[in-house]
């Protein structure tokens, strides 16, 4: 019996041997999947093992680097957290260099005839384009080796929040206050006028004046109220207040006569806080009340304000150029108007 067994143990070694397979590296074969997928079985019987390849993140020319398309949602996420206009404006993603928007205005106006009068030529909405002027946003954070060694150091959640800071204080400057020259241009930027909406030109933002430079003149809830009211009603559902904390801390303590507050604070978590009955955005990058300031913006920023960005950041990881240091440089091309400059209203602190 045990002469049987020690024969069928040298005939297999004598299939491999004279396969020509050396003995460190058996063939492929022996670990073939048999009849009921004993695949198993035939590594026991023979030791045979599968070769296998594989792309990894370790090193670049075997995909490092492909950066994961979970950053790019984590850098999106943490992005409307912390940028407040991006959250209330509309975003839209391109996949070229440019992007244009028709707006009409004017409309189609109408009128009213006998059964056999003449129909004269009514008048034709008017389309503009907008065009939101682009630039690069770049962020070049960096850590050294022995840190990205660390086995407890988490790359993508330090990567992530290091390229989401750096791109959303860029973003809230440049989408209040930009200039529009390689960045957004932003809504402060634009022209103003206390023109209605029917005499101003397309694309000039209009103001209400507060009645004194540098402060509320008298009967400030009423200013804010014609403020509101500036707004036409197919605009007000959805519009907001955009202010810095400063300002919002001065709103805070206006009272009616009766002695009830303006302001009205979230009841619920995650709620915010509303004025006249319109939520309250804090932007930090809307100025402070002075002479002749902007401090106060209401309106629909989702009609009025236009971010085109592309849908994908780009991240080069660069070990070269500053050893120990690995960079990792990330750019996004994003861009911003006012689309709509009737769904915009701003309060200038000033006498007229």
């Amino acid at each position: 019996m045990i002469e049987t067994k020690a024969d069928a143990l040298e005939a297999s070694f004598a299939g491999v041997e004279g396969a020509g397979a050396p003995a460190a590296r058996p063939m492929l074969a022996g670990a073939a999947a048999r009849p009921g997928g004993a695949a198993f079985e035939g590594f026991v019987r023979s030791g045979a093992t599968l070769e296998m390849k594989a792309f990894t993140g370790t090193t670049g020319e075997s995909g490092g680097y492909a950066v994961p398309s979970e950053i790019d949602r984590q850098i999106e996420t943490l992005l409307r957290s912390t940028s407040p206009i991006r959250a209330i404006a509309n975003v839209v993603k391109v996949g070229s260099a440019g992007y244009r928007k028709l707006v009409t205005s004017g409309g189609t106006p109408s009128g009213w005839a006998s059964e056999t009068a003449a129909r004269p030529e009514t008048a034709t909405p008017t389309f503009h384009e907008v065009s939101p002027p682009m630039g690069d946003l770049y962020a070049n954070p960096a850590a050294s080796q022995a840190m990205l060694d660390d086995a407890a150091f988490d790359v993508e959640e330090w990567l992530a929040g290091e390229i989401a800071a750096e791109f959303a204080a860029a973003e809230g400057r440049a989408f209040v206050d930009g200039s529009g020259i390689n960045q957004p241009k932003g809504f402060l930027r634009e022209p103003v006028s206390t023109a209605g909406d029917a005499a101003r030109a397309f694309g000039t933002l209009q103001y209400l004046p507060s009645g004194e430079a540098g402060d509320f003149g008298s009967e400030p809830q009423d200013r804010l109220i014609d403020l509101v009211q500036s707004l036409r009603a197919p605009y007000r559902q959805g519009a907001v207040f955009v202010m810095n904390a400063a300002t919002s801390t001065r709103i805070r303590k206006l009272k009616t006569a009766d002695g009830a507050f303006l302001w009205q604070p979230g009841l619920v978590s995650g709620q915010p806080d509303t004025l006249l009955g319109y939520p309250v955005v804090e932007a930090e990058e809307m100025p402070d009340i002075a002479a002749g300031s902007l401090s106060i913006a209401f309106g629909n920023f989702r009609l009025g304000y236009l971010i085109a960005e592309r849908q994908e950041t780009q991240i080069l990881r660069d070990p070269y150029s500053n050893k120990p240091f690995v960079h990792f440089y990330a750019t996004k091309r994003v861009g911003g108007q006012v689309s709509n400059s009737e769904a915009i209203k701003l309060m200038k602190f000033a006498a007229a």
